[in-house]
C-alpha cells in the first residue's frame, strides 16, 4: 500500500473512533460523576434539573389519582391518570437532555411512560382492582429503584 493511500483510511479510522466515542458518551454513559450516597450523579443544567423532577411529580401525581380512582372504583379517571403520564408524555425530552442520561435511566424512564400505558389500557379493558393495585405497586418499584440509584444535580453554570 502506498503512502497516499494509507492517509485517508487513517482519516477515516480516526474519525470512526470520534464518532463511536461520541456514541458512547450520548447513548450509553451520559453525563454523570460519582456522588458520595453511591447513587449516581446525573449532571444537568437547571432547566433540565426541573424538567425531569415537573416529570417525575407528575408520576407521583398520577400514581395519587390512579390509586383513588381504584379505590372508587373509576376505572376512567384511573386510565386518563395514568394515559396522561404515559410513552405519549416522553415525547417532548430534548435530545440534548437525553444525551446526558445513562442508558440505564432512560431505560427506567420509558418502562415507566410504558407501564402507565399498560395501566391506562387494563383500566379500560379489564377494570380489575386487584391488577390495577398490582400495576401501581410495579410502578412503584420502578420510582424507588429510580430515586435508589440516581440523583440530578445542576451543572455549576460557568461565569
Amino acid at each position: 500500500m502506498t503512502k497516499s493511500c494509507k492517509l485517508p483510511w487513517l482519516v477515516s479510522l480516526v474519525l470512526l473512533i470520534a464518532v463511536l466515542a461520541m456514541g458512547y458518551m450520548f447513548m450509553l454513559r451520559g453525563n454523570v460523576v460519582a456522588s458520595n450516597d453511591s447513587r449516581t450523579a446525573i449532571v444537568v443544567t437547571a432547566d433540565e434539573r426541573d424538567l425531569l423532577l415537573a416529570e417525575m411529580r407528575g408520576f407521583l401525581e398520577a400514581i395519587q389519582e390512579i390509586t383513588e380512582a381504584i379505590g372508587d372504583g373509576d376505572m376512567e379517571t384511573a386510565s386518563n391518570s395514568a394515559r396522561a403520564v404515559g410513552a405519549a408524555a416522553a415525547q417532548g425530552v430534548p435530545v440534548a437532555l437525553m444525551g446526558k442520561l445513562p442508558l440505564e435511566f432512560k431505560t427506567l424512564g420509558l418502562s415507566t411512560h410504558t407501564l402507565f400505558d399498560e395501566l391506562a389500557m387494563n383500566a379500560m379493558d379489564m377494570g380489575d382492582e386487584n391488577i390495577m393495585i398490582t400495576s401501581v405497586g410495579t410502578l412503584l418499584q420502578n420510582c424507588t429503584s429510580c430515586h435508589a440509584g440516581y440523583k440530578i444535580i445542576a451543572e455549576t453554570p460557568v461565569n
